[in-house]
């Protein structure tokens, strides 16, 4: 793995915040979309596109590409913002975000979005069709990761436990995921509606290598990125302590943005605050 130099990090942190004031306007413009799950994740998926994945934005069908499935499909427009970033297709399209007659639905979607690997939504499913990948994989011998991202309140579904079970048993080491800890999700925190926690000591009961990062940390992702990648016969997760809406003050840790757009003049003072950082 490529380590990551001060003027590399630097770009990433950059290049995240751009991301962010994308995610806004996306959203802000569709008047529909979940601001606070998006730019939780945001600087993960800067780093695995921009620095820890191997894929080409010119070829994104190639066979030996890295793969990465957004079981939480709700924090789409993140990966829209990076996706049209890294090239996979035109910047213009963030302006159509849920529109008709255009490629960017409200979750992701394989057959119609360049970059996206799995079409998701329903959760709990992406991280079983990442385990299906991740098993071509490991019986090809293949070299290629398969990277998922999951909700701490998509837990709360009995399939993400089949598939964590199903990973273990199978020795799938081509797969790692990342749990996006905000301790939030629509109907409150997780505490209240269903808790999760010890999310830690549950993967390690299912037989998983478990790593705990600060998500907003890219150095720190970055290093347990690497460790998971030397892990021999079990699949890891990296369980990221995150905020929700992070790098917006406004909205930050408020569940009223799970799922709420930005009017106009919000939106304007929320990539203010973005810019001043």
């Amino acid at each position: 793995m490529e380590s990551l130099s001060k003027e590399k990090l630097a770009f990433l942190q950059k290049k995240a915040k751009e991301i962010r004031i994308e995610i806004i306007k996306e959203i802000t413009k569709a008047n529909s979309g979940h601001p606070g799950g998006s730019l939780s994740i945001t600087d993960l998926l800067t780093l695995l596109f921009f620095h820890e994945m191997h894929i080409d934005p010119k070829n994104p069908k190639m066979s030996d590409r890295d793969r990465l499935v957004l079981s939480k499909g709700h924090g789409a427009p993140a990966l829209y913002a990076v996706l049209a970033e890294k090239g996979y297709f035109d910047k213009q399209e963030l302006n159509y975000l849920r529109q008709v007659n255009h490629i960017l639905q409200g979750h992701p979607d394989m057959k119609h979005i360049p970059g996206v690997d799995m079409t998701t939504g329903s959760l709990g499913q992406g991280f079983s069709a990442a385990c299906g990948m991740a098993l071509a994989a490991h019986i090809d011998h293949a070299d290629w990761k398969v990277f998922a991202v999951l909700g701490d309140g998509e837990l709360e579904e009995g399939q993400v436990w089949e598939a964590a079970m199903y990973a273990a048993h199978h020795y799938l080491d081509h797969l790692i995921a990342f749990v996006d800890n905000n301790g939030l999700q629509i109907d409150g925190k997780i505490t209240d509606v269903m808790s999760s926690l010890p999310i830690e000591d549950k993967f390690k009961a299912f037989g998983w290598h478990v790593i705990s990062a600060d998500g907003h940390n890219m150095l720190e992702l970055h290093e347990a990125i690497a460790e998971a990648e030397t892990v021999k016969g079990k699949p890891s997760i990296i369980v990221m302590k995150t905020i929700k809406g992070k790098g917006v003050p406004e909205i930050e840790n408020k569940v009223e943005w799970h799922g709420k757009a930005p009017s106009k003049k919000e939106a304007e003072r929320f990539i203010k605050a973005l810019e001043a950082q």
